[in-house]
């Protein structure tokens, strides 16, 4: 088992601040909730928190998310961009668009993004991405991104193995951890500098591209509302827009895609 500390992943980071301080865990509840009292206490950009086990992870909408001890990567950042707070949201997107060209680039298995947080391999969940926002009066004090990524897991239990998918139980082969987050750090901090500068619309052709629902008859739930339409664009600030079955065309903040083909966590 690879051991995850910074001076174990260092030789594969080539960033100026990102994942230059990590905290490593043997066990955790939660890498979001550690780090977010980290960032109370004063921490600094770009700290990565990273657990072997994950006990209490979160998902969108409160789900768990389990980490098993040394197959996954259960990873949380630390970020204080001086954006408007209207668009931390988009954090998540930029974060997946990052992962899934790193993980194409390490694995040339065929990666592709669920919107809004999750990649999908084989039709299956690969990876769910989760966004915090804390904010200090009428501005952004940090955002907390988490990160879960199945790598060397060999099966799954009973409940989630018609959705999860690792890269090992893909591809039969182990990957090297180490490798797979040194890329994704590199990777989302070169994006996010530019995020900074240009937003998410410097993006946006690149998201559409890897995006597996644009085209596709899909139905998006949300607490209080279901959509149903052909998923037709993503907008510059990440949005989805749905032309539904009126000819009506609506857009999406946020939700659960459900759509032919690919797993259903609502099965």
């Amino acid at each position: 088992m690879e051991i995850l500390s910074y001076e174990n992943i260092k030789t594969f980071i080539n960033t100026k601040y990102m994942g230059r301080n990590i905290v490593y865990l043997q066990s955790t509840t939660s890498t979001n909730d550690i780090i977010k009292k980290m960032a109370e206490d004063g921490a600094k950009e770009g700290l990565v928190v990273i657990a072997e086990e994950q006990i209490s992870g979160r998902g969108r909408m409160g789900r768990k998310w389990i980490t098993p001890k040394g197959e996954a990567i259960a990873a949380s950042i630390l970020l204080k961009p001086d954006i408007p707070p209207k668009i931390a949201p988009t954090i998540t997107p930029l974060l997946s668009l990052s992962a899934v060209k790193a993980l194409r680039r390490i694995t040339g298995f065929d990666i592709m993004i669920k919107w809004p947080n999750d990649l999908v391999l084989n039709k299956k969940k690969l990876c769910g991405i989760l966004t915090e926002t804390t904010m200090e009066g009428m501005k952004i004090k940090y955002i907390i991104v988490g990160i879960g990524i199945n790598i060397n897991q060999e099966k799954f239990d009973d409940d989630i193995s018609n959705i999860a998918i690792s890269l090992k139980s893909y591809s039969g082969k182990s990957f090297d951890r180490r490798v797979i987050l040194g890329e994704i750090l590199n990777s989302f901090e070169k994006d996010y500098e530019d995020f900074k500068r240009y937003g998410l619309k410097h993006f946006i052709n690149d998201i559409k591209y890897y995006s597996i629902v644009l085209g596709e008859k899909v139905t998006v739930l949300n607490i209080d509302s279901v959509v149903e339409g052909k998923a037709v664009d993503i907008d510059d600030e990440g949005c989805l827009i749905i032309k539904t079955l009126n000819g009506d065309l609506k857009r999406i903040l946020s939700g659960d895609i459900v759509m032919e083909g690919i797993y259903n966590i609502y099965k």
